[in-house]
């Protein structure tokens, strides 16, 4: 079934919805800590196949890029800009996804596909700010270093396909790599805190969930998926964290939540419709 290539996207995507509700147990903790550790466990997912990590240096610099980059540029954006106005442009990636996938030769750009994305942009935009938006008359230098995270992550993941056929198993090399350089970060910029059992026991989720597993979903759907249907799909992202939240009673949902949760189903459902590009 042609669909069920989009399966490996919405585990990610739905992995990656978990990661506000595990964050709320490590809020104490610096964020490059976190990742770091989170990204050394989702390593060791594939250490059993060590050796499919070897891959041309091209293809490790485009991975590490990916992994590390996105989250360097992401902190740094959440550092030097307010974290709601960051968080909004930082969700541009999946129009951008969808826009920039013909400038990889992956199908043409169809009204369709614009319009699943721009809905889908909507609904999160909505479902992050809650309905009120204060973007700052002079904008801080954070603001371009969010949309660079977006820009990062929409063309790893498009890159993904057009480099030289890579193992799956080779992400756990890209998460290691990423891990130790979020490590140095940690060590350069941020103060050292010891995690509790609590904390550690998030770290461990995360490390095999949304910062573990869902890299190798992503890496298999993006290689096997059409771009433009996967680009309108992950505004799920942030409806379904939403919904986490509240199920797990670390949030709520208003009026806007289900607003902007049918905008970005009918993004995502035009977005899905399976037809000859």
């Amino acid at each position: 079934m042609k669909n069920l290539t989009l399966l490996p996207a919405l585990l990610a995507i739905l992995l990656w919805s978990s990661l506000a509700t595990l964050g709320a147990f490590t809020q104490r903790l610096p964020p490059f800590l976190v990742t770091a550790v989170a990204l050394l466990i989702g390593s060791l997912l594939a250490i059993h196949r060590i050796k499919q990590w070897r891959v041309s240096a091209t293809t490790l610099l485009v991975g590490v890029t990916g992994i590390f980059g996105y989250h360097f540029l992401l902190f740094t954006a959440f550092r030097t800009a307010p974290a709601l106005e960051a968080n909004l442009l930082n969700y541009l990636w999946p129009l951008l996804i969808v826009v920039l996938s013909p400038l990889f030769g992956m199908g043409k750009l169809t009204g369709r596909h614009i319009a699943a994305a721009v809905i889908g942009f909507c609904g999160a935009v909505l479902i992050v700010s809650k309905g009120r938006f204060d973007f700052a008359n002079d904008l801080p230098t954070g603001y371009l270093f969010a949309i660079a995270a977006a820009f990062t992550w929409s063309s790893y993941s498009l890159m993904t396909r057009k480099l030289p056929p890579f193992p799956n198993a080779a992400v756990g090399g890209f998460c290691l790599l990423s891990g130790i350089l979020a490590g140095i970060c940690h060590w350069l910029f941020e103060p050292a805190i010891i995690p509790t059992q609590q904390e550690w026991l998030a770290l461990i989720v995360m490390g095999i969930g949304p910062l573990g597993a869902s890299f190798f979903l992503w890496d298999k759907a993006m290689k096997a998926g059409d771009p433009k249907q996967i680009g309108a799909l992950s505004y799920l992202t942030p409806l379904l964290s939403t919904f986490i939240l509240a199920i797990s009673g670390l949030g709520e949902l208003n009026t806007t939540s289900w607003i902007a949760g049918a905008l970005i189903l009918t993004g995502a459902t035009i977005g899905s419709f399976s037809k000859r590009n």
